[in-house]
């Protein structure tokens, strides 16, 4: 009996201090967040920075996550969440990959109008090489999600590689913002959901032979 008390304490503590390391991880995410969002460039976003900003030591930042980069990318995870883009499985399975590819845009278009902030961390990824390179993965699985569902849908092998780059270009967040003066959310997300169904159908009419301009047949 003594020992099984032992072995009950032992994993009460042990999901104390579970806990609490949680807790001390979220707390050093946002403050994270908060600091990129704060900062002049990503560049200025230290260990140190991030600690201070969190209330902990440089040491436990280092002890939960073990590198800048690694902490960006749960920065990221937390974007993702606050986001919804854990609905992206959503279209992913949708039997009907047009529909689930138009599911797919919408998620995107509202995950950028979620929060202005973003905005602002895609254009200081040009500051700062460590930084580039985890917010280039992000988009990365965004392009591989496209390119899995056109690779379901009814298009020309030759075209595939020009509509995913197409679509992935459209849903990007410098597109997004830069359709977003004078329009509202739903607008832009239209917009974009056109523009992307306009660039399948025009190239998916264009044989692989034809020249560039038989998209515009004016010109």
């Amino acid at each position: 009996m003594y020992s099984e008390m032992r072995k009950g304490n032992r994993t009460y503590r042990s999901a104390i201090r579970a806990e609490a390391a949680a807790a001390t991880r979220a707390r050093v995410v946002a403050a994270a967040a908060d600091v990129l969002r704060s900062q002049k460039t990503p560049a200025s976003v230290t260990m140190d920075a991030v600690a201070k900003a969190a209330g902990v030591t440089r040491l436990t930042v280092y002890n939960q996550f073990g590198s800048r980069n690694a902490l960006f990318e749960a920065v990221f995870d937390e974007c993702a969440k606050q986001g919804e883009l854990t609905r992206i499985p959503e279209a992913m399975t949708n039997p009907d990959p047009q529909k689930g590819l138009g599911r797919l845009i919408e998620i995107f278009c509202e995950f950028w109008a979620s929060d202005p902030g973003l905005g602002r961390l895609h254009d200081e990824a040009a500051f700062d090489p460590e930084f580039a390179v985890a917010l280039s993965k992000r988009n990365e699985r965004r392009r591989k999600a496209i390119a899995t569902l056109v690779s379901r849908m009814e298009i020309k092998a030759a075209a595939r590689a020009d509509v995913i780059d197409a679509v992935f270009t459209l849903t990007s967040q410098q597109v997004y913002r830069s359709l977003s003066p004078g329009r509202s959310a739903s607008t832009i997300c239209k917009l974009i959901s056109q523009l992307c169904e306009v660039a399948i159908k025009l190239r998916e009419r264009q044989s692989p032979d034809q020249p560039e301009t038989a998209f515009y047949p004016n010109i």
